[in-house]
Parts: C-alpha cells; structure tokens; sequence
C-alpha cells in the first residue's frame, strides 16, 4: 500500500473500544417472516465478510453463524433457528469481529486504510503538528477526520476539535505505520472553525 495516494480512501469498519480489539459490524433487525429469518443491517464497507458460515461475536460474549444469507434483500439467518419466536431473541443483537479477523478477511485497495488504523494519527502541514485524529465520520458520502487540536494551538486561543475532509486537496499522504498524516489547508479549516 503506497503512503502516496492520489485520492485517499478511509474505509469503514465501524469504531470499536481498542483495549477490546473489537468491532461492531452489523446489527440484527427485526424477524422477517415465519421461519427466523433476520434483518441485517450492516455497520461497514465490507459485505463481503457476511456469507454463509462466518461466524460472529454477539453482544461481545458469544457467538452465532450465519445461514442463508441474502444481501441483496438484507436478510439473514442464523444456524440452528428455525422459528419466529427463537430468531426474535436475537433481535438488536450486535455482530463484533476483532481486528485481526478484519486484517484477514477484508480486502483494502490501493491508497485504503481502515478507519481504525487513521485513528490516532498525528495530523501535520508544514511540519506543524495541527491535532491527533479522534475519529473518522462519514458526513453523507465523504470521509472526515475528527481532529483534536494540539494543545499548544488550543492554548493560542483555536478551536478543541475541527473536521478535515479526507480527500484531496487537503490530505496529501498518509502513513498509518508511522501514524502519520499530511494535510494542506487544514490550518485555514482550524482558524475558521
């Protein structure tokens, strides 16, 4: 993966507690007729992981296989339930994966990083450290960086946090390995905010 990107990509893989090495990835809806079949609505860019027979963490203490899955219609079921009443127990039930299982099964392309992976990158232009990502949001269709300002420039009177679009012209490199990122035009955006 090049550091050097012409367009930058964050792919979502939903925010997780680190010290857990969890993430939540999809939530189970309601039953959808009579034979346990499930609504799964889906937390991340990456579908391809929920097929039949993956196996998820549940609430994050134990964990359910898919059957018969069908995305194209958002509709699952879960190996084993057969019945209305045994797939309703399961209704709002949170699917986690580690970041391991992410790293493995989940397919990033050229100049694509987890979102998990830009969190806690120092962000810089010019040589001047501007803040540590917080967080990535997906404001409508694009990617931002939740900054938390640098202490020195809150100090200076600027703003605690600011938003930086993830996409160029603004983000010139990423290197998640040595957690950093390069900007141009994010000290306007933080003077403006």
């Amino acid at each position: 993966m090049s550091n050097q990107c012409n367009e930058p990509k964050a792919r979502k893989y939903s925010r997780g507690a680190k010290e857990n090495k969890l993430l939540h990835i999809a939530t189970i809806g309601k039953t959808v007729g009579i034979k346990g079949d499930m609504k799964l609505h889906i937390k991340c860019d990456f579908p391809e992981q929920f097929i039949d027979g993956a196996t998820f963490l549940i609430n994050k203490k134990e964990t359910i296989t898919l059957h018969d899955v069908n995305l194209e219609r958002g509709i699952i079921k879960i190996a084993g339930i057969n019945t209305i009443e045994d797939a309703k127990k399961y209704t709002n039930a949170k699917l986690f994966t580690t970041y391991e299982d992410t790293r493995k099964n989940c397919y990033l392309g050229e100049g694509e990083y987890f979102w998990f992976d830009i969190e806690d990158c120092e962000v810089f232009e010019n040589g001047k450290l501007l803040g540590k990502v917080q967080e990535v949001e997906r404001i409508t269709v694009s990617n931002y960086l939740n900054v938390k300002t640098d202490d020195a420039l809150v100090e200076a009177g600027l703003s605690k946090s600011f938003l930086i679009p993830y996409h160029e012209p603004f983000v010139i490199s990423t290197d998640v390995d040595k957690k950093i990122i390069i900007v141009d035009g994010g000290m306007d955006i933080l003077e403006a905010s």
